[in-house]
């Protein structure tokens, strides 16, 4: 009796068996490719065809993710691992949390008080070449991260629009084989890898309160890809506090 492997099985949240994602990865021809060239498919995808936002929860389907063509860390870790087990790559989750730091100049300051001390957080592991690789840099596409790199040209260090690292002017999150990151300075718990999305948001949620909650999902996340829009296409301006890392100012404006 052939055994299912774990990492490669289709879930709820990693629905590549739904035809929107079945006739990507058809379309795209990318199961005829190389290992290492179906991951950067997959991977550069994820990364620049889906823009950097916010979706209505953590825990939707990659199907949900691919159909808004946006998403945050973990909704495009999701849709990512759905890809990659669609063109037979292993691959896990791994949980965080991070500081709220990272979500400034993205959250407007009116309500960055409201927002939880630490933002639940997920990289994807895959399997490559006999070890595992840190998938963490496809969060932010390169329109928006051109835009970071120019407005904070005099510093490697952020801690804000979704970027938490130490080298901004050349960070490392194209595909090459190895690891790669965007927010990792930003890192406070640890919660180990977990086979799928699912089991994770079954074990951790981000805990905003039932009011906090519905803000979000149907004003505060509305302004807040209102303000990534913004940022990309240059109609706003960046905020300087951002370079200070989990520091809270004494007076927010």
């Amino acid at each position: 009796m052939q055994m299912t492997d774990p990492l490669l099985v289709p879930t709820k949240l990693l629905d590549f068996d739904a035809a929107p994602l079945a006739r990507l990865i058809e379309n795209r021809s990318w199961r005829g490719l190389s290992e290492y060239d179906r991951i950067g498919a997959a991977y550069d995808f994820v990364r620049n065809e889906i823009a950097f936002g916010y979706n209505r929860a953590d825990d939707i389907p990659a199907s949900e993710v691919l159909s808004d063509g946006y998403g945050q860390c973990n909704t495009k870790g999701t849709l990512l691992m759905a890809l990659l087990r669609g063109v037979g790559i292993r691959c896990r989750l791994h949980g965080f949390t991070i500081h709220k730091g990272l979500q400034r100049g993205v959250v407007p300051e009116l309500v960055y008080p409201l927002a939880p001390q630490e933002i639940l957080h997920s990289w994807v592991e895959i399997e490559f070449q006999g070890a595992w690789i840190n998938l963490e840099g496809f969060i932010l596409d390169d329109a928006f991260l051109d835009v970071l790199q120019t407005s904070f040209s005099d510093t490697e260090s952020l801690c804000g629009y979704g970027a938490g690292t130490d080298c901004l002017g050349a960070p490392p999150v194209a595909w090459n084989g190895e690891d790669t990151y965007i927010q990792k300075t930003g890192i406070v718990q640890d919660f180990g890898v977990y086979d799928t999305p699912d089991a994770f948001y079954l074990s951790h949620e981000q805990s905003f309160g039932w009011l906090r909650g519905a803000l979000y999902r149907h004003i505060i996340r509305h302004w807040m890809n209102a303000r990534v829009r913004g940022f990309r296409s240059g109609r706003l301006k960046t905020d300087r506090r951002a370079t200070h890392a989990h520091e809270e100012p004494a007076n927010a404006a």
